[in-house]
């Protein structure tokens, strides 16, 4: 069965007319998080500022990233975080080293170099922001991570 070009159309402007979000007014710009990221003119959170390495909540967890990342640039010919964490510069910039783990591929053979599937470091690794919680979190550490009182 054949769809006439114009049922097609027809069905894609009832879609986007019909579904919240879809339908953008032409005059405005799209703007993606990533778009907002790499333009330096825009700020739609407040970094946190550098601190100590944030505890971890359950078991697993990679660990958070406890200062801004802005303007970092992680490409597959350069990552800006190995300028700190990589093995051999950790001890003089005092960041935490990348994780052995991190030096192993899929079936576990050690690397090296870091694998390339770790090494684009915000797939895992995510910096804090001053932003309220989206949904209401009653998340809880489990027992062995959650901090002595």
């Amino acid at each position: 069965m054949r769809i006439s070009r114009f049922a097609a159309a027809a069905v894609l402007a009832l879609v986007a007319v019909a579904t919240p979000g879809i339908a953008q007014d032409p005059k405005q710009p799209v703007t993606t998080l990533k778009a907002a990221e790499q333009n330096s003119d825009i700020d739609i959170y407040k970094w946190e500022g550098d601190r100590a390495p944030i505890p971890r909540d359950f078991v697993q967890q990679p660990p958070l990233i406890p200062h801004s990342i802005k303007g970092y640039q992680i490409t597959r010919n350069f990552n800006k975080c190995l300028d700190c964490h990589a093995w051999s510069q950790a001890p003089k910039s005092g960041a935490t080293k990348v994780s052995i783990t991190h030096f192993k591929d899929r079936e576990g053979k050690e690397l090296s170099n870091i694998s390339p599937a770790r090494y684009f470091c915000t797939q895992c690794h995510v910096p804090q922001t001053d932003a309220d919680p989206l949904v209401k979190n009653t998340f809880k550490p489990v027992e062995g991570l959650a901090a002595k009182k």
